[in-house]
């Protein structure tokens, strides 16, 4: 929706049309893209199209991301994969300019994982794991969900249409915008 840094350069503002979960052969997946993650209204429409499985994707998946991930999962009662990227200094596109404090360091970590899989309690299912490559794995017992929803429903209980009125434009925009 929102492009970030040098995604700029490239990237501009995107739509609303496919901010919603989808059904899959293993359940309602939904995804959002690093920054998303802490846009309110972004995380509702999610939540509010009945995702399961959330998918968090992250350039790496460092401290404050691992927090808006569990936060993610907690609030929107779904399981989050959280994937992060591996990469070394020594992995870097030549055509880059390396950082000075990485110049004699070519083992050094720039991106360093941190994937993990979070479950709609917020705590962990599957630890993070950085710094190495592996598969991460957990079994989603979507049957739980309904369980944890009866604890707190963001979407339902606590939504109160009655105060909050919430509109989501899922309209495709077009260049003459």
């Amino acid at each position: 929706m929102v492009p970030t840094y040098t995604e700029r350069l490239v990237h501009a503002h995107g739509d609303a049309h496919g901010l919603q979960a989808v059904d899959t052969a293993v359940g309602r997946v939904g995804g959002l893209v690093c920054w998303e993650h802490w846009i309110p209204l972004a995380r509702h429409a999610m939540h509010t199209s009945n995702e399961e499985i959330h998918l968090a994707l992250w350039p790496t998946v460092h401290e404050m991301h691992q927090v808006a991930s569990r936060q993610y999962a907690f609030e929107g009662r779904c399981f989050v994969l959280a994937a992060g990227q591996l990469m070394q200094v020594k992995e870097m596109p030549t055509e880059l300019e390396q950082p000075p404090e990485y110049t004699d360091q070519p083992e050094a970590w720039v991106m360093r994982g941190g994937s993990a899989i979070i479950g709609p309690d917020g705590f962990y299912q599957t630890e993070p794991v950085f710094e190495k490559s592996e598969l991460v794995m957990a079994t989603l017992d979507l049957d739980t969900l309904a369980g944890e929803r009866m604890k707190l429903d963001t979407t339902g209980h606590y939504f109160r249409p009655d105060l909050f009125q919430v509109n989501i434009d899922r309209r495709r925009l077009t260049e003459e915008a």
